[in-house]
C-alpha cells in the first residue's frame, strides 16, 4: 500500500485457511473486476507462492483496490509476497520478530509500524 502521493500501489484483502485436500497454494477471489481487475492475479499468486515459502495454503481474496496509473503488477506481487509472511508469522511457523520487516501489510495483532524520527 502506498502512502506518498506516487508510485506503485496495490491493495487487498485477503483470508488464510489450511490447504484443500490437493494441498499446494489455492487462490481464491470473490472480488469484482471493477475493484481488482484479474490482470493481477497472476502477480498476486506469484508472490503469495514467494511469501509462504512453500507453505500449502488456500487463500481467499475479499476485497481489492487499484489505480489506473499507479497499480502495478509488481506492487501486487510485492503486497502478496509480504501477506503469506504475514500469514506464516500468525500461524506461529515464523518468529514474531519477523513482523517488524513487513512494511505494507497489517493484520489482526500486528505490530504497529516504527515511523521515522523527525529531524528538528
Amino acid at each position: 500500500m502506498n502512502r506518498g502521493c506516487c508510485g506503485p500501489f496495490a491493495r487487498f484483502d485477503a483470508d488464510f485457511e489450511p490447504p484443500g485436500s490437493d494441498g499446494g497454494l489455492e487462490l481464491l477471489s470473490t472480488v469484482s473486476e471493477q475493484r481488482l481487475p484479474a490482470e493481477f492475479l497472476p502477480a498476486i499468486r506469484e508472490g503469495l507462492a514467494q511469501g509462504l515459502g512453500g507453505v500449502s495454503a488456500s487463500v481467499l481474496l475479499t476485497d481489492g483496490y487499484f489505480h489506473e496509473t499507479d497499480s502495478w503488477a509488481s506492487a501486487y506481487r510485492i503486497g502478496a509476497e509480504q501477506a503469506g509472511r504475514a500469514a506464516l508469522i500468525g500461524a506461529g511457523l515464523l518468529p514474531p520478530e519477523e513482523a517488524e520487516a513487513l512494511r505494507w501489510v497489517r493484520w489482526p495483532d500486528s505490530p504497529k509500524p516504527r515511523r521515522p524520527k523527525r529531524a528538528r
